[in-house]
């Protein structure tokens, strides 16, 4: 069973398991314990019926404490793995895991928006939200995909289907914080065949004033106002490589463009 003070001990594996340092999972506890109290507090239950006990009354769960509660919905939000699974980890039914999986997630957003720790979703308020942080305007835009069950109808399999990963998958555009690894910003959610640079469009985000902005060759042409981009280009050396116009396979000495050795005709 995972618990949290001997997870506590370990701190790599505290940080992949949950995303978060333990020392980042301490900010976060008594804003969510705020929260958790304000709703169990009252004169209904947590299904929302009247009270035959007082607050605390009755058989004790396997998530007694406000510690495992947030570290199995972190858990939950990392690994995203079968409520089966998470039951096994737990100690609980999969009955128990989809009831405290739906009971934590929204106390664990409404934790998260106390601490001012949500990114922007309306694009017209980012660059606002952004000038109110008093943080170095040194930007990062990526995509990022996520695999999702493949649909049935064919034509939403097509749309939906990522080249770059085989598969299926729900793609956003982030803006994160070069200095502070702070995401700033999380796109709606597109069909995973949606170029990055097109779901930047359409998102007509707004930058603060003398922002730089570093992006991938994903984002090839996008230029937004307010904003210095900077992007990688393609080495010259590589591209005027005899082994890289003819795609002969190894590496070379040079430019690393394939080639074991120099390139003959």
């Amino acid at each position: 069973m995972l618990e949290y003070k001997r997870l506590t001990k370990h701190r790599r594996k505290f940080l992949a398991l949950t995303g978060l340092t333990p020392k980042e999972f301490k900010l976060l506890l008594p804003a969510f314990c705020e929260v958790y109290e304000s709703v169990r507090s009252g004169d209904t239950t947590q299904s929302g019926q009247m009270r035959q006990r007082h607050v605390g009354g009755g058989r004790k769960g396997q998530l007694r404490s406000p510690e495992e509660q947030l570290l199995f919905i972190l858990v939950y939000q990392k690994a995203y793995p079968l409520q089966t699974l998470l039951g096994e980890v737990f100690a609980l039914s999969q009955a128990r895991v989809n009831y405290w999986v739906h009971h934590l997630l929204p106390l664990l957003r409404q934790g998260l928006a106390a601490l001012e720790l949500l990114p922007a979703r309306e694009p017209r308020q980012f660059a606002q939200q952004e000038r109110a942080k008093k943080e170095p305007p040194e930007l990062i835009s990526d995509g990022t995909e996520r695999r999702r069950q493949r649909p049935k109808s064919p034509a939403k399999q097509a749309l939906d289907y990522s080249g770059k990963h085989k598969t299926q998958s729900d793609k956003n555009v982030v803006v994160v914080n070069a200095k502070t690894k702070r995401v700033g910003y999380l796109s709606q959610t597109y069909p995973g065949k949606t170029h990055d640079k097109k779901i930047a469009d359409r998102e007509a985000l707004g930058y603060p004033r003398d922002t730089i902005l570093y992006q991938d060759t994903g984002f090839q042409g996008y230029e937004p106002p307010g904003a210095q981009t900077r992007q990688p280009k393609k080495s010259p050396a590589k591209e005027n490589c005899p082994g890289a116009r003819n795609g002969t396979i190894g590496r070379c000495r040079g430019c690393g463009c394939g080639l074991n050795t120099p390139w003959r005709a």
